[in-house]
């Protein structure tokens, strides 16, 4: 009996404990729908519905003569919606999609029909709705998809069939110059912003836009809506400084140098004196492979001791205390000057003891400018360190791109200064400054003592409508007195006349500039591993200056002065920029060529036009031997002779002794294809000149 009542209880008790299981389920589920309910289905709804950023078209970057820098081209993923057509609608499916099939076979080249058909077909099975078939897909190639069947709405008797192409847009940033500045455009990511692209990173962008996105099965996301709830607003367009046909030439002037010294890297500045307008920028390293590429913007971030182009500071700041004029003498001696602990040396022996403050300056005098600035500022080096604070060389320039290398410029509160430190300042050692920074020193003597902050971007415009305006900002007023500045200037000049650069000059037009040659701190090794860095700074023309310019070239193997290494950048830098900018070269009427005693000039096949008026222009009298070989002209007639092109097509022209460009316009313009051997004038020609020959055939140029 107690056996019995024993298990009943037990019976009782597990049907009460199911029971109380059951109500607290059911009260549960009460909880979760009219408690919880709107908590949860709004956890649901986003596991199945998310709104998704649709990013806006970048601005473009514009250099200052209107070329495309940057761009944002939009490209495509091509996915397909393969129940676009109704089930129920199976045939008209069936009738289209081999045609399909067909097209992007035909279009693409990446699949067989049969490859594409498979396909297309499986998706429609399946019943899938976004199916990827391309990726980075143009926006003329969808122009062109669009019109494929299937892709395109069209009608199948009275009903209507929506497109099966589902076309996902994303931006691609472009450098439709590749490799020209590209540093100084940059690039903006997650961890770094560089150049232009970082530092305006905000306006370029734009806003961006929202599509609601739905997760369908597979785990695949896919417009909810053929057309963005939220549309992004495109971005700004930065109109930079740089000018296109500057950067290729300082480019190429840069690289071909970097190549014959052998260089491990190195940078080109080119500024507009008076805005402070930075026109190229170039920066070059060596790779592993022995090419030279941009990897790093050495011109406005390397910091290094500047060497010799820092002595027109020192020199600068003695004019300007009038502790110095440029007839002052120093007594140099041998090249040697023997201070504590140390000796100062110039680079060559002096060809006499006794200098003149010019004179030293032009030769790049290490003893001389050491002397100078020991004698007068020694027992108050503050004061000649005070001088260059109040130019703000110790300040950065605060430039509109990041990555600007700080200044260290000490004074005698520095702990590291020693009895050594005024003395090695004099010739540009124990501080640091970046080539731009070099440069902007330079910019203020050639801008009459006005010292600005460089300048990359001119403007931002939205829509074509100015956002922002930037003019140079004014860093000191007036570095020093006018007559120091004049007197610095004219030492400048006499550089290029005299000194250091006179291998640079041309008979064209005048410049200003200091050559530097200064040894290169190597870690632990300190300045014994005998690594130098070459450089050359100033401005051109010299009466009137419009650019100022600086090279840089680190670890030179082929030699590494000053004027050898950097110099020869300098000059032909400037000889293009000359050449091109008509600014600097004033009318013809100033240019005429006296030509008295001079030996008849070479002159080639050309436009009888043409040449008369380049003639007259310089003030040289024309003399046609076309019309004298036809009796029309006198040999007696005065004047410098030319010769009429005669092109006639299919008749092979002469084209020995013209240049490249001269010699492919001739005989494109007479119907032949012409082949480049060597570089320089052409000295042979493969067809003989007057054949009458089938147009189009190839000729054979060879260039010395």
């Amino acid at each position: 009996m107690n056996i019995r009542k024993s298990i009943l209880v037990r019976v009782y008790l597990a049907f009460g404990l199911m029971v109380f299981g059951a109500l607290a389920v059911f009260a549960k589920l009460l909880h979760l729908q009219y408690v919880d309910g709107d908590k949860w289905r709004n956890i649901a709804d986003s596991l199945t519905i998310q709104e998704r950023v649709v990013e806006a078209a970048r601005g473009n970057i514009y250099s200052v003569d209107g070329s495309l820098l940057a761009t944002s081209v939009p490209e495509y993923e091509i996915r397909f919606d393969a129940m676009s057509i109704p089930a129920e609608h199976s045939d008209v499916f069936n009738n289209k999609v081999d045609s399909l099939a067909a097209k992007l076979s035909s279009f693409f080249k990446d699949k067989s029909a049969r490859q594409y058909l498979v396909v297309l077909k499986e998706a429609r099975n399946k019943k899938q709705r976004y199916v990827l078939l391309k990726r980075a897909v143009s926006h003329q190639d969808l122009k062109v998809l669009k019109t494929f069947p299937l892709f395109k709405t069209f009608r199948e008797g009275k009903r209507r069939y929506s497109s099966s192409l589902v076309a996902v847009r994303q931006n691609k940033r472009i450098l439709p110059f590749t490799n020209l500045a590209a540093r100084t455009i940059g690039y903006k990511n997650d961890e770094f912003r560089v150049g232009l692209e970082g530092a305006y990173g905000d306006y370029i962008e734009g806003k961006s836009g929202a599509q609601m996105m739905q997760r369908i099965a597979g785990g695949v996301w896919v417009p909810l809506n053929r057309e963005v709830e939220v549309a992004p607003v495109d971005g700004s367009d930065i109109i930079s400084t740089i000018d296109v046909n500057m950067q290729d030439m300082a480019q190429r002037a840069l690289g071909k140098q970097m190549k014959i010294s052998n260089a491990d890297e190195g940078c080109v500045i080119l500024m507009e004196v008076q805005t402070g307008e930075i026109r190229a920028i170039a920066n070059f390293t060596k790779d592993k492979d022995g090419e030279y590429r941009e990897k790093f913007n050495y011109a406005i971030a390397q910091r290094a001791d500047p060497g010799s182009t820092f002595k027109l500071a020192s020199y600068l700041a003695a004019l300007d205390d009038g502790l110095v004029d440029t007839s002052t003498t120093i007594d140099i001696g041998n090249g040697t000057y023997k201070v504590p602990s140390h000796t100062i040396r110039d680079s060559h022996a002096p060809k006499k003891s006794i200098v003149t403050v010019k004179e030293a300056f032009e030769e790049s005098s290490n003893v001389a400018i050491t002397k100078l600035i020991n004698t007068h500022y020694g027992s108050n080096p503050s004061k000649y360190t005070s001088k260059l604070h109040s130019w703000g060389l110790h300040e950065p320039l605060h430039l509109q791109i990041p990555g600007e290398g700080i200044p260290v410029v000490k004074t005698p509160k520095n702990r590291s200064w020693s009895k050594l430190s005024l003395i090695q300042m004099a010739y540009g050692y124990e501080l640091l400054l970046t080539p731009l920074q070099t440069l902007t020193l330079y910019n203020g003597v050639a801008n009459n003592g006005k010292l600005i902050a460089p300048l990359f971007v001119r403007e931002i415009r939205h829509l074509g409508n100015t956002v922002e305006r930037f003019e140079a900002r004014v860093i000191n007023k007036q570095m020093a007195s006018p007559e120091a500045i004049s007197k610095i200037r004219g030492m400048l000049e006499g550089v290029m006349i005299e000194g250091t650069g006179k291998r640079l000059t041309s008979p064209l037009y005048t410049a200003g500039g200091k050559t530097g040659t200064a040894q290169m701190a190597d870690n632990a090794r300190g300045y014994g591993a005998r690594r130098y860095q070459s450089s050359f700074a100033g401005y051109f023309p010299a009466e009137n200056p419009r650019y100022s310019m600086i090279v840089v070239i680190r670890n030179p193997r082929n030699g590494y002065y000053g004027g050898s290494v950097a110099g020869p950048v300098f000059k032909e830098l400037a000889d293009m920029v000359y050449a091109n900018d008509l600014k600097l070269q004033g009318t013809f009427a100033n240019k005429k060529v006296n030509t008295a005693g001079m030996r008849t000039p070479l002159t080639l096949n050309g436009s009888k036009e043409a040449s008369t008026k380049v003639y007259q222009a310089l003030g040289i009298s024309p003399q046609n031997w076309n019309a004298i070989s036809q009796g029309d002209s006198a040999v007696s007639q005065k004047g410098f002779p030319f010769m009429e092109g005669n092109i006639k097509e299919g008749v092979v022209p002469n084209v020995k002794g013209m240049g490249l460009v001269d010699a492919i316009y001739t005989m494109e313009n007479a119907g032949f294809k012409a082949k480049i051997l060597g570089k320089g004038k052409v000295i042979a020609q493969s067809l003989a000149p007057g054949q009458r020959l089938k147009i189009g055939s190839n000729v054979s140029l060879e260039l010395n």
